[in-house]
């Protein structure tokens, strides 16, 4: 059996026109090309579907079988076409984003949420990475977009600032430096450090510019939390670099100071990254939009397409 969707649609137009004449019309067919289409079906299926008369038609039990199935299959492919347009209208999906470490521990969280909760069936695949790592992804073709420090190499990227993300120091509120308003990283290489976790995007990039001093960082201990680094810190055990903004945030609780950096380095931006921004999804544009600040960007689903 052979019978295909258009052959479905025409045989419904027919049933509830209650003639062929009427079906053609409602299917926008000449009356030549139903007639035959319906006679290909019958021959198809083998049995008659329609008992033909002066007044119009009427169902036989093939018929009435027939129309039961076509309305349960042509409700599913509107179903299903509906389901697709919202993928690719970008209000339904998973959308891969990388971040560094600030991005995700301070950026991201509160602007995120409010996003989400306005579109519930989009999903977000944050996945952490250095700077550097992410623009070799995007370039790789590995990913859609990410939020970089704008201290990388873009590579060719387009990179847009979102976000203030200087990186500052912070010592034990008795510590020597706390003469100093700003120092250069290479003046403390020699200090001992409070180091964030192996995989870190932030420690990777830290330790980076050390190595490219010559140096090894001298880390006595390495916590998961910015938070677990400030409070060790505090106690005196050794210096830390933080994103500036977290460094105010724990400074009131555990008491240390804060010193700032004077490298390029440090004096970071938060941007968004990616290739060529026709070349997002919908919903990537929308989120960006919202992240970016944009004043339409919660507003109806109009913008995602």
């Amino acid at each position: 059996m052979r019978l295909d969707l258009a052959d479905l649609q025409l045989f419904i137009c027919i049933v509830e026109a209650g003639s062929i004449t009427g079906g053609a019309i409602k299917a926008h067919l000449a009356l030549a090309s139903a007639s035959e289409r319906l006679r290909h079906m019958e021959e198809d299926v083998g049995v008659a579907l329609l008992v033909r008369h002066a007044r119009g038609v009427t169902l036989t039990q093939a018929g009435e079988a027939l129309a039961r199935h076509a309305r349960q299959i042509l409700l599913q492919q509107q179903l299903l076409k509906s389901e697709l347009r919202t993928f690719s209208a970008g209000v339904r999906g998973t959308l891969k984003l990388y971040a560094n470490t600030s991005a995700l521990t301070h950026f991201l969280p509160g602007r995120i949420a409010p996003w989400l909760a306005l579109h519930p069936d989009l999903h977000i695949e944050l996945e952490e990475r250095s700077s550097r790592d992410i623009i070799s992804s995007l370039l790789a073709g590995l990913g859609e977009a990410g939020i970089v420090s704008d201290a990388v190499d873009r590579q060719g990227l387009t990179l847009e600032p979102v976000a203030d993300d200087r990186l500052t120091l912070i010592i034990p509120a008795a510590h020597a430096l706390n003469t100093q308003q700003s120092v250069f990283f290479h003046d403390i290489l020699e200090e001992p450090f409070i180091g964030l976790y192996s995989g870190s995007a932030l420690q990777q990039h830290i330790d980076s510019h050390a190595s490219a001093l010559g140096k090894t960082l001298n880390v006595r201990i390495r916590m998961n939390t910015f938070e677990g680094v400030s409070e060790m810190v505090a106690q005196g055990t050794g210096l830390g670099i933080v994103p500036e903004t977290l460094a105010e945030k724990y400074q009131g609780r555990f008491g240390y100071n804060s010193v700032a950096l004077r490298d390029s380095w440090a004096q970071r931006k938060l941007c968004l990254c990616f290739r060529h921004w026709q070349d997002l999804t919908p919903a990537m544009k929308h989120l960006f939009a919202h992240l970016r600040g944009a004043t339409d960007a919660v507003s109806g689903e109009a913008h995602l397409r």
